[in-house]
């Protein structure tokens, strides 16, 4: 006979210290089968419980959120601005929380570390958080499954317009930059092949061994239209990772090409080195902040407050801002605090 399907369901919640680094504390819950936390790619320590407590569990799960304050009259005087996984979001939306702090006067509750962008959706649509920052194309192709589109303008307008047709999602003024991906070498590498382009790797790549984030895997925009557009036939199957570890991987040679960020900080400082899209094959990824459009009528000034921080941030500062905590290890909420400074929007 063959294996029977899993119905465990694990129930993990994680809490982020206030570290010197992030100088934030965030509160993570998921419910999930443990089948669906090994296709997120989530790696955290779960207690496995059998399916015969399931509805005990559901039940449980749904009496603690009826009965929550949190979700009493009280929550109607907070805002809960939640991230991804990786130091940029934590940067954002700390941002969006502080900003929200001085500008609306209401208490703003930090829920960081969402896993990715399918965990961040469908916790903005379940009204667990309030607001996040997405990227437009990962919005237009990871959540609206619509083709990518190259002109940034065009993908603003309709990821807007769809988010709130289907969602019932506002979507703000972009804060400016654009993150698009990045694939990266080496230094010591480019500088000895002499090669700056992806449409010089094909010949090198069945010697290479790739490393790439989950997400990037099997998203439309990622590896498998890459792996098209620039015929590029590695010599191994991905080494797939948290996103955290693909820079430390590329710099001890575990792995010799890796899909970062293009405003990931550490890239320059580690003589690392983004070969050139020249085939334009990623999408624009402007930044911009979700919001659900409840809480924009319950708090009209919300709206007001986030298209404040619109056009504030270059890819250059984007870049600092992210050397300053992963780079110089710096704490993350002055780091946040100095910058809005420097904007007037402290």
């Amino acid at each position: 006979m063959g294996r029977r399907p899993s119905l465990e369901f694990s129930v993990f919640a994680k809490e982020e210290p206030r570290t010197p680094k992030t100088g934030v504390r965030a509160t993570v819950l998921f419910f999930a089968t443990r089948d669906e936390l090994v296709m997120l790619g989530i790696r955290m320590n779960t207690r496995i419980i059998p399916a015969g407590l399931f509805s005990t569990i559901i039940f449980g799960l749904l009496l603690t959120i009826l009965c929550s304050p949190a979700c009493g009259p009280g929550k109607r005087q907070t805002l809960v601005i939640g991230s991804k996984n990786f130091t940029e979001q934590v940067i954002l939306g700390e941002m969006l929380a502080q900003h929200l702090e001085a500008k609306t006067g209401l208490h703003v509750e930090r829920r960081f570390y969402l896993a990715g962008t399918y965990i961040c959706h469908q916790a903005l649509l379940a009204g667990r958080i309030d607001a996040y920052v997405e990227y437009t194309g990962t919005a237009l192709t990871a959540i609206l499954k619509q083709p990518a589109e190259g002109d940034p303008a065009s993908a603003y307008d309709k990821v807007k317009r769809e988010y709130a047709s289907r969602f019932d999602l506002e979507v703000m003024d972009p804060l400016g930059f654009n993150n698009t991906f990045a694939i990266v070498i080496r230094g010591e590498t480019a500088r000895r092949l002499d090669i700056h382009k992806l449409s010089e790797a094909a010949p090198y790549a069945p010697g290479w061994r790739p490393g790439f984030g989950y997400e990037f895997m099997e998203r439309p925009d990622g590896y498998p239209g890459l792996a098209r557009a620039y015929h590029l036939t590695f010599g191994q199957p991905p080494r797939i990772m948290d996103l955290g570890l693909l820079y430390r991987a590329l710099l001890e040679k575990q792995v010799d090409l890796v899909a970062g960020n293009s405003t990931d900080g550490l890239i320059a400082a580690r003589d690392l080195v983004i070969m050139e899209d020249d085939k334009h094959y990623f999408p624009p990824y402007q930044a911009v902040p979700m919001v659900r459009r409840e809480t924009v009528k319950r708090h009209p000034v919300v709206r007001e407050a986030l298209n404040q921080l619109g056009g504030k941030i270059s890819d250059e500062e984007m870049r600092r801002l992210n050397y300053a905590v992963d780079g110089e290890h710096r704490d993350l909420a002055e780091v946040v605090r100095e910058f809005l400074r420097t904007k007037h929007l402290d």
